[in-house]
């Protein structure tokens, strides 16, 4: 395809969501920066879908509870700054009066001096918290080839689903008719609707128009899908763009179309528990599409044990082991283990998901459980069994999964 990418433009992210549905994996950090697949974080996945396809120049915008995230960034995502490559951390900056973002499009009009010093002709205004891979120059072809004032992607969902996204309608040219913000849909309703990825292309000359005037509406709740985007169905301007025609380099037809909003913890784990399939929809080894993190500097991760007579093996089956592991006679299965795991003898990790510089007791055992970083799991201790001892002890989401809080102490 010929790359539109000579055009100027800039990608903003809009990092500063609180992430509560997610708590208590956001109870320390913002959403965007909760580790995921292992060795990632949420927000890796759109800078890695935005420096695959070329573009790179890219601002951060944060909000809440920011630090691990700049920690991050910094660590790894340093581009080429001598030939204007960046991604910027952007924090409140107050820029308008000593108050914090009002909605997703204040968050962009208070920091509107990051978009005029770059004189971009198009802006990207992309979520950071869904995972999903796009080569963002076809979209940004179809939004200029249309002539658009602004471009939303979209993707089918059952329209019993309907209700938790901005729902879009349009033409036989793509043109957007309508734009509901979580509409309510007839319970058993069939077919499917098309809703908002949370992925917009304006032109520069557009957006700033919008969003400014916008600010001035007393009733506006100043959010891109609840105001903006609505405000410019009746221009005739306002394109859909169709996820599920997006190519990626290497990418099979079993890969097309994936896209997952991680906005709770039964929705973290589901996409968590994508990866691990024999055939993932959402693939890590994909070398032409790569997605990028920070490095630190870790061993190869090590099985140890192979005991016949005491049946104390080191084993992870359908699983991914990040580096620095031990699994030291102890047995791992469908699971997720971050970086510096230690899983002791004998006992069991079955469909969990462990960040960071976890240990794992001997003869403990845990089924569905998220547990954050840092934590020890004590020797014999039994979580994911019994439902009504977990809602006791920890946060249980409406599935079922246990989540233990970063640096808890148990006994």
């Amino acid at each position: 395809m010929t790359s539109p990418i000579g055009t100027a433009v800039v990608g903003i992210i809009l990092a500063g969501g609180e992430g509560k549905r997610l708590f208590p994996l956001t109870r320390d950090r913002a959403k965007p920066a909760v580790p995921f697949g292992g060795r990632y974080r949420i927000i890796d996945v759109v800078l890695s879908n935005f420096v695959n396809s070329g573009i790179y120049k890219l601002s951060v915008i944060t909000q809440y509870k920011a630090g691990s995230l700049m920690q991050h960034l910094a660590r790894g995502w340093q581009l080429a700054p001598q030939i204007g490559h960046y991604v910027a951390p952007v924090p409140p900056a107050m820029n308008l009066g000593p108050r914090f973002f009002e909605g997703s499009a204040d968050a962009v009009l208070q920091n509107l001096d990051v978009i005029e010093n770059e004189r971009p002709a198009h802006v990207c205004v992309f979520g950071a918290d869904h995972i999903y891979k796009m080569d963002v120059r076809q979209m940004l072809q179809f939004h200029i080839e249309r002539e658009a004032d602004a471009t939303v992607a979209v993707i089918p969902v059952p329209a019993e689903e309907a209700s938790g996204f901005g729902i879009v309608e349009c033409d036989a040219e793509q043109r957007v008719t309508g734009f509901r913000e979580k509409p309510s849909i007839a319970r058993g309703a069939s077919e499917t609707r098309l809703a908002s990825m949370g992925l917009y292309i304006f032109r520069a000359a557009v957006l700033l128009r919008a969003i400014t005037a916008d600010a001035d509406l007393p009733n506006s709740t100043h959010d891109f899908g609840r105001d903006i985007l609505p405000g410019l169905v009746d221009a005739g301007r306002l394109l859909a763009y169709d996820f599920t025609t997006n190519d990626i380099p290497g990418m099979s037809e079993h890969e097309r179309g994936y896209w997952r909003d991680i906005g709770t913890i039964d929705a973290y784990w589901d996409a968590s528990d994508d990866l691990v399939s024999v055939s993932p929809r959402f693939s890590l080894y994909n070398p032409q599409w790569p997605i990028c993190s920070a490095y630190y500097p870790s061993p190869p991760a090590k099985f140890v044990f192979s005991d016949r007579e005491q049946n104390r093996f080191g084993i992870a089956t359908d699983s991914m082991v990040s580096e620095g592991c031990i699994i030291s006679g102890g047995r791992v299965n469908r699971s997720i283990l971050g970086p510096r795991v230690r899983v002791n003898s004998f006992s069991r990790v079955t469909g969990s998901i462990l960040f960071d510089d976890v240990e794992v007791g001997r003869y403990a055992r845990l089924r569905r459980t998220i547990v954050d970083k840092g934590v020890v799991i004590p020797p014999g201790m039994t979580i994911g069994y019994d439902a009504e001892r977990d809602r006791e002890r920890f946060t249980v989401s409406e599935g079922g999964i246990v989540v233990i809080p970063k640096g808890a102490k148990l006994d």
